[in-house]
C-alpha cells in the first residue's frame, strides 16, 4: 500500500539561518556571543566567552597531539573522542531533561569549531526534542548536511514525545516526499503517532507499508499496530493483529488488554489476561494495572481481589504504580477501606492516586477524611488539580460547613482553576447546598463556558424552593438549546412537586416520555413522588406499573406518597408488593408504611409491621419510632403509644412532639405538659409543632393563662413565630373558658389575617356556651369563606336548637339547601379480628343486621332503666318525635358500638372511629353503656379522642 505523495517534489527545507546564529540568538546575551563569532575569534581560552558558561563548568578532554583536528575551514580533523564525548553529554541532558547544561554543550560545540558528524546532529535533534524545545530541533534538523532515516526518526519521535501525533504524521509525510524509506523504529513510532491523533485511516495505510517492508515481525511494530486498534475502538482488529504477531510479546497483549479495559469489556479483559497465563509470557505489573483497569471501569470487585491477590504472589503488590492501580479500583468499586488499606502503604502517591481516594471517600459519604487527607495533601506541598479540586469541594456540600467552602474556593483561585467548569459546577453545587444561592449565581453567571451539568446544578437549587424560579431555569435550558437528561428532568420534576403543580408537571412528563425515559427508576420516582403529593394517585400508579425496575428508593416515594395523600390502603398494599419482590424496607419504608397504618386507623397492620420492625432492628430509629408512637396513638392505643415511647433511649424532637400531640388529642393534658418540661429539661430546642400540643393540652385543661404564658414563650424566649394553628390554638383556649370579649380582641391583634381555622374553633366555643350572637356573626364569616362546608350550617343550626330558636334552625337548613350543600353522612368503623367493619347512619346493609337490631334494643331497654331520655334536639329533620328517636338510636356508632359488642374479640376496650363530630345524644349514649357493659369506649371523632369510661368522658363534656 503506497502512503499518500505531495504534488511537491522538491520539498527539501533548508532554514536561512545558520546553526551559530541558530544557538545564540535563542540565548541571553547572544548578540554579545555573535560579536565574537563574526570576528573568528574562537579560541575556548577567551575569557569573555568562558565566563559566559556560567557556573556549569564543561571539560571536553583535550585532543592528543598528533590528532587532526579539521576546523569547518577545513585546517584540522575533528578527535572522535571528542565528538562521542560532546553526544554523551547530549544524550545525558536529554534523558534528565538538563536543558541548561545541554544548551551549555551546544555553546562548546559552536565555540570550538568542531565539525559535527551525523551522530552528534542526531544527539542535537534528539536533546532540544526530548526537552520540549520542539522549534529548536526542527531549525537544527534543517541545518543537517545530510538527513538520513535516525534524524528523521529522532525529530518524528521527539514531536510525539511530546504528544504532537499530527506533526509527527506530517514528518513522516515530508520524509517520504525526500525518498527516505523508513525503518522499523521510524514506523513504531509514526504508528504511536497516529494512536495519539486517533488517525485509524493513516494507521491502516501505515499497517500496510509495514507488511510490504517485512517489518510486521517487528515487536515494536506489532504491539503499536495493537495499541493504535485498541485505543481507535478497532478491538476485533486489535485482537487479530495480536494473535498473527509471530512472536508473542507482553507488550502487544498488554495493549490489547488495555484496549478491552478502557471499552469497559471486563469480561474480554479477563477471558484475554486468562489466555496470557496460560502461555509462557511472564505478567508484569502493567499487565496487572491493565487488568485493574477493566476491574475499576466495571465495578468486577471479585475479578480486581484476584488481580490483587495474584501480585502478591508474583512481589509487585508493594510497588508504587501498582499500588496506586489497586488503590483506584478498590475506590471505583465502593470499598473506601480497602482502598485506605492500600493508600496509607504508600510512600509517595501521586496526585491521580490521591484525587482518586478523595473521591472514594466523598462517595461513600466520609466527607471528614476526605477534608482530612486533601488537607494532609496541601501539607505536602502536592500541587491539586481540577480533578482533586473538585472532589473536594463536592466532599464540602455535605459538611454543611459554608467557611470551609470558601477556603476551597479560594484554592481553586489560586491554583489557576477558576474557568475550569468541571470544578465551577461542583461549587455552584457545594455553595447552593450550603444555603448561599447568590454565591451560587454569581459562580454561574461568571463562567465563559456553560454545559448542562452547570444547568442542572443551577436548578438543583430550587427543589425545595416554592417558587417558580426552578420552571424558569428549565424554559432557558431549552431555550439555550441543550437537551435535557435523566438529572434535568428529576430536579424540574422537584420543583413541580415543591410547588405542588402538577399540570407543569404533566407537560414535564410528556418531554420525558419523547425521550424514552419514562421507564427509568430515577425519573419514575420523581414522577411518583410529583404525583402522590399532589394527590394524583392514580397517575403515581400507572408510572409504577410502567416502571422496568422499581429499587428501594421508588418503593419508599410510593409507600409514603401514599401515605401522605390519605390513600394507607395503597400505602399497607404496595408495602406488601415490596416484600413479595424481595425487596428489604429501610428505616423510612417503615415509618411511610406505619403513617399510612395511622391514616386509615389500621391497629391490625400497624402491629404486624412493628413486629417486623423489632425483627429488623429498627425499634431504636427516630423515624420508626415516632411513626409507631404516632400509629398506636392515632389507632387510640395511647397505653402502647406512652410504651413504645419510654423504650427508646435516645428522644429528638419529633419523637417529643408526637408523644405530647397525641396527649393532648386523647384529653391527657397534664401528660402532655409534663412531658414538655421533662424534654426542656433534657435540652432538647421545642419547635412550632410542640407548641401546637402543648397549647392543645392547656385547651383541654382550661389553664388559660399557663396556654398564655406558653404562647409569649414562643417568641420571646424561643423565636418561634406563632403560624395560624397556633393562634387557632390560643382562640380555642380562650372560648373554651368562655372569654369571647378577649378571644374577639386576640383575633382583632393576630399579625396574620384569620382564616376559615379561627373561625370554625371561635364557633365551636360559641357552640358549647350558647352564645348566638355571636355565633351567627361568626357562622356568617364562614359562609363567606366557605360556603360550601356542611359543618358550619350544622353548627349554627345546632346552637340554634339548644337555645329553641327552631326558626332560625328552619332558615339555616334553607339557606344550606340553596347553596347546594348536603349534610355529608355519618361514617363510623370498627376492626374488629382483623377487619374492618364500615357502618353509614340508618345501615342495614350489615350481614349481621339482625343481631345488631337486637343487641341495640337490648341495650336500651338498660339504659332506660338508668335514666337514658334520647335528645331528639339533634335530629335536625321536620319528623315525629318517634322518627326523631328512631334515627337517632340508627347513628352509625351506634350501629358500631354493637357489631363490636356482639362479636368474640375479647378486647376489653372497643375502638370506634367516626368522619364526623360526636353529636351530643351519642355521647351521653357512650358514657352510659360505658358504665352498664362495663367496657371501655374509645371514640375518635373529627376533632379528637372520646375515652368513655365508667359514666364519664375524658373530654369533660368539652368538644
Amino acid at each position: 500500500m503506497e502512503l499518500l505523495h505531495s504534488q511537491h517534489l522538491n520539498m527539501r527545507r533548508r532554514s536561512q539561518t545558520p546553526l551559530t546564529n541558530l544557538l545564540f540568538n535563542s540565548f541571553p546575551k547572544s548578540h554579545f556571543i555573535s560579536q565574537f563569532i563574526n570576528s573568528h575569534k574562537f579560541s575556548k581560552k577567551n575569557s569573555l566567552i568562558s565566563s559566559y558558561f556560567s557556573s556549569v563548568q564543561i571539560n571536553p578532554p583535550e585532543a592528543e597531539s598528533n590528532s587532526p583536528i579539521r576546523k569547518k575551514n577545513g585546517s584540522k580533523r575533528w578527535d572522535k573522542e571528542k565528538l562521542r564525548w560532546f553526544s554523551g553529554k547530549l544524550r545525558d541532558c536529554a534523558e534528565n531533561r538538563f536543558i541548561e547544561e545541554g544548551k551549555m554543550v551546544h555553546k562548546e560545540i559552536v565555540v570550538s569549531g568542531i565539525e559535527l558528524d551525523s551522530h552528534l546532529w542526531v544527539s542535537l535533534i534528539n536533546f532540544y526534542a526530548k526537552c520540549g524545545c520542539l522549534s529548536v530541533a526542527r531549525q537544527v534538523f534543517d541545518e543537517m548536511p545530510q538527513r538520513d532515516v535516525v534524524s528523521w526518526t529522532a525529530l518524528i519521535s521527539g514531536f510525539v514525545g511530546e504528544g504532537c501525533g499530527a506533526e509527527g504524521i506530517r514528518l513522516f509525510r515530508e520524509m517520504h516526499e525526500e525518498g527516505v524509506n523508513p525503518n522499523e523504529f521510524t514506523l513504531a513510532t509514526v504508528l504511536k503517532a497516529c494512536c495519539l491523533c486517533l488517525n485509524l485511516e493513516f494507521g491502516k495505510q501505515l499497517h500496510g507499508e509495514v507488511v510490504k517492508a517485512g517489518f510486521f515481525s517487528d515487536g515494536h511494530v506489532g504491539s503499536a499496530l495493537v495499541d493504535l486498534y485498541a485505543k481507535c475502538g478497532e478491538l476485533e482488529y486489535a485482537e487479530k493483529v495480536c494473535l498473527c504477531l509471530p512472536k508473542e510479546n507482553a507488550v502487544s497483549w498488554n495493549s490489547l488488554l488495555n484496549g478491552f479495559a478502557l471499552a469497559g469489556d471486563d469480561q474480554r479483559t479477563l477471558r484475554l489476561f486468562c489466555r496470557m497465563k496460560e502461555t509462557e509470557m511472564k505478567l508484569n505489573k502493567y499487565t496487572l494495572c491493565t487488568v485493574l483497569k477493566g476491574c475499576a471501569s466495571s465495578g468486577n470487585l471479585k475479578a480486581g481481589r484476584i488481580v490483587h491477590g495474584m501480585a502478591i504472589v508474583s512481589g509487585c503488590e508493594d510497588e508504587e504504580f501498582f499500588s496506586c492501580s489497586l488503590v483506584d479500583m478498590y475506590s471505583k468499586c465502593g470499598r473506601a477501606e480497602d482502598a485506605l488499606k492500600v493508600f496509607r502503604k504508600l510512600k509517595s502517591p501521586d496526585i491521580v492516586t490521591r484525587s482518586a481516594m478523595i473521591c472514594c471517600l466523598e462517595q461513600q459519604g466520609r466527607e471528614e477524611e476526605a477534608a482530612e487527607l486533601f488537607s494532609m495533601m496541601m501539607s505536602s506541598g502536592l500541587r491539586p488539580n481540577q480533578f482533586t479540586l473538585t472532589s473536594i469541594v463536592s466532599a464540602a456540600k455535605e459538611l454543611g460547613d459554608l467557611r470551609y467552602s470558601r477556603c476551597l474556593h479560594a484554592c481553586v483561585h489560586k491554583y489557576g482553576f477558576a474557568n475550569e467548569t468541571l470544578v465551577n459546577n461542583a461549587l455552584i453545587t457545594v455553595y447552593i447546598k450550603n444555603g448561599s444561592f447568590d454565591d451560587g449565581y454569581k459562580i454561574f453567571n461568571t463562567m465563559s463556558h456553560r454545559d448542562l451539568v452547570s444547568w442542572n446544578s443551577l436548578l438543583a437549587g430550587f427543589h425545595d424552593n416554592k417558587s417558580s424560579e426552578g420552571l424558569r431555569t428549565f424554559k432557558k435550558i431549552l431555550e439555550n438549546g441543550f437537551k435535557p437528561n435523566m438529572f434535568t428532568y428529576i430536579s424540574t420534576l422537584r420543583s413541580c412537586t415543591s410547588l405542588l403543580n402538577s399540570e407543569v408537571g404533566k407537560q414535564v412528563h410528556g418531554q420525558v416520555i419523547k425521550q424514552s425515559l419514562d421507564s427509568d427508576c430515577y425519573v419514575g420516582t420523581a414522577l411518583i413522588d410529583m404525583y402522590v403529593k399532589s394527590k394524583c394517585v392514580n397517575d403515581a400508579e400507572k408510572i409504577v406499573n410502567r416502571l422496568n425496575e422499581i429499587d428501594l428508593f421508588t418503593w419508599t416515594a410510593v409507600i409514603s406518597g401514599c401515605a401522605q395523600a390519605d390513600a394507607g390502603e395503597k400505602s399497607i398494599f404496595y408495602f406488601k408488593q415490596m416484600q413479595k419482590d424481595g425487596v428489604k424496607p429501610n428505616e423510612f419504608t417503615l415509618a411511610g408504611c406505619l403513617r399510612g397504618c395511622s391514616a386509615i386507623t389500621s391497629v391490625n397492620n400497624g402491629k404486624q409491621l412493628h413486629s417486623f420492625v423489632i425483627k429488623d432492628g429498627h425499634v431504636d430509629d427516630p423515624f420508626v419510632a415516632s411513626a409507631l408512637v404516632d400509629m398506636y396513638g392515632k389507632c387510640g392505643c395511647i397505653k402502647d403509644a406512652e410504651t413504645i415511647f419510654e423504650a427508646v433511649e435516645s428522644h429528638d424532637t419529633v419523637l417529643w412532639n408526637t408523644i405530647i400531640n397525641q396527649y393532648a388529642q386523647h384529653d391527657q393534658g397534664e401528660k402532655a405538659i409534663k412531658c414538655f418540661e421533662n424534654m426542656l429539661n433534657k435540652n432538647v430546642p421545642p419547635d412550632g409543632v410542640t407548641f401546637i400540643g402543648i397549647l392543645s393540652a392547656c385547651s383541654r385543661l382550661r389553664m388559660t393563662e399557663l396556654g398564655k404564658e406558653y404562647f409569649h414563650s414562643m417568641t420571646d424566649v424561643y423565636n418561634i413565630p406563632p403560624t395560624i394553628e397556633h393562634y387557632a390554638c390560643m382562640v380555642d383556649i380562650l372560648g373554651r373558658d368562655g372569654k369571647f370579649n378577649e378571644a374577639e380582641s386576640f383575633i382583632n391583634q393576630m399579625t396574620l389575617p384569620p382564616n376559615n381555622l379561627i373561625w370554625e374553633t371561635l364557633l365551636g366555643a360559641c357552640k358549647v356556651h350558647g352564645n348566638v350572637e355571636l355565633g351567627q356573626r361568626v357562622a356568617e364569616k364562614l359562609f363567606q369563606i366557605e360556603p360550601e362546608v356542611d359543618s358550619n350550617y350544622i353548627m349554627l343550626s345546632n346552637i340554634f336548637a339548644a337555645n329553641g330558636m327552631w326558626d332560625d334552625v328552619a332558615r339555616v337548613r334553607a339557606l344550606m339547601s340553596s347553596q347546594g350543600v348536603k349534610k355529608e353522612p355519618g361514617c363510623s368503623w370498627v376492626e374488629v379480628n382483623g377487619q374492618t367493619h364500615v357502618f353509614l347512619s340508618q345501615d342495614t346493609s350489615h350481614l349481621r343486621i339482625l343481631e345488631i337490631d337486637e343487641k341495640l334494643r337490648e341495650l336500651e331497654r338498660k339504659l332506660v332503666s338508668v335514666g337514658y331520655v334520647p335528645d331528639t334536639e339533634y335530629v335536625l329533620r321536620n319528623v315525629s318525635e318517634v322518627e326523631k328517636r328512631e334515627i337517632l338510636s340508627h347513628h352509625s356508632e351506634k350501629l358500631a358500638l354493637c357489631f363490636s359488642l356482639i362479636s368474640k374479640d375479647s378486647n376489653k376496650t372497643v375502638t370506634i372511629f367516626k368522619n364526623l363530630r360526636i353529636c351530643g345524644d351519642c355521647h351521653n349514649y357512650m358514657k352510659l353503656v360505658s358504665s352498664v357493659v362495663n367496657k371501655d369506649i374509645v371514640i375518635r371523632d373529627a376533632k379528637r379522642f372520646h375515652h368513655f369510661k365508667e359514666g364519664s368522658c375524658s373530654c369533660q363534656d368539652y368538644w
